[in-house]
């Protein structure tokens, strides 16, 4: 679909995106790119980063690809600082890294639990913490004159009520959630950094609906998840341009729904055409039914 942001939006501003090379960290690299920025991807597959670097700049985007691992400090560091070197400047990070996989809680390991965790909390904190430098009003690579830059972590909706063998990403995304309120707080005021989050819903092409919905599951076990709806990874990219653009300036510790509405949804147990007719039997019923009044005691 054609972008509504004009392609200039972004010029002159740089994105560290952390999972950017395949999926939603992908897309919203390509729009990132579109849209005037130049954009670092960081990601442990060298050769899927290598393959998302050189499609990025078929498209005359300025683009680098940066192996690492969100979990290990060390990693954090080097690639927010060769960031730094190579464009002089980062203004934007998103944190899109994710781990993900179906399983019940007594089958899940206290291991792996931790996995998902240090991955997407953990991960995502480190991040942050490591780029503040390099981010807040002030900060290396900004002029005085400039604000502070902006984050974007990626969260889901699954821990807004429950999900089924989700009990890790559920823990993990409502630590994220929180982290990214807390810096909203607390870099927003002191360092004029804008912190928000997107929940994006069930997203079609994406390795984490190919894990949470895979063709193994029957066409019956469908109809009791929440995934008949799939939005695009462009719906995302979309939602990520309009909160570190100018459009999203007053934005702060936000987290900002995209799946259509459909974490509001419940499964229809009456059909629609059955409503009217259902609600007027019980209606009658209840108007003709005898009422009984309690005797007094007095």
């Amino acid at each position: 679909m054609e972008s509504p942001f004009r392609p200039e939006i972004l010029k002159g501003k740089v994105a560290l995106i952390t999972g950017g090379a395949s999926g939603i960290g992908f897309e919203i690299s390509t729009q990132f790119g579109k849209h005037g920025a130049s954009v670092a991807l960081m990601g442990r597959r060298k050769q899927v980063l290598q393959s998302a670097v050189s499609v990025l700049q078929s498209l005359a985007i300025p683009a680098v690809g940066f192996e690492g691992d969100v979990r290990k400090q060390e990693d954090a560091v080097r690639v927010v600082e060769s960031t730094f070197k190579h464009f002089g400047r980062i203004d934007i990070l998103v944190n899109a890294a994710a781990g993900n996989f179906l399983v019940s809680a007594e089958d899940l390991s206290p291991n792996g639990f931790r996995t998902v965790l240090d991955i997407d909390s953990v991960g995502t904190f480190t991040m942050c913490h490591e780029a503040l430098k390099y981010l807040k009003k002030g900060g290396e690579g900004r002029s005085n004159s400039s604000s502070g830059g902006s984050i974007i972590n990626i969260s889901a909706t699954l821990h807004y009520t429950a999900s089924w063998y989700q009990i890790h990403v559920s823990a993990a995304k409502a630590a994220v959630d929180a982290t990214t309120r807390n810096l909203a707080l607390e870099w927003g005021t002191d360092y004029d950094i804008r912190v928000n989050g997107i929940a994006p819903g069930p997203i079609s092409d994406t390795p984490g609906m190919s894990k949470l919905a895979p063709d193994e599951i029957s066409s019956k076990a469908r109809d009791y998840m929440p995934l008949y709806k799939l939005g695009e990874k462009w719906d995302i990219a979309m939602a990520a341009l309009f909160l570190v653009s100018d459009a999203g300036k007053f934005i702060n510790g936000d987290i900002m729904i995209v799946d259509g509405g459909l974490w509001l949804s419940r499964p229809r147990h009456l059909a629609k055409e059955a409503v009217k007719q259902v609600s007027r039997s019980v209606e009658n019923r209840s108007r003709n039914a005898s009422v009984s009044v309690p005797k007094s005691k007095l």
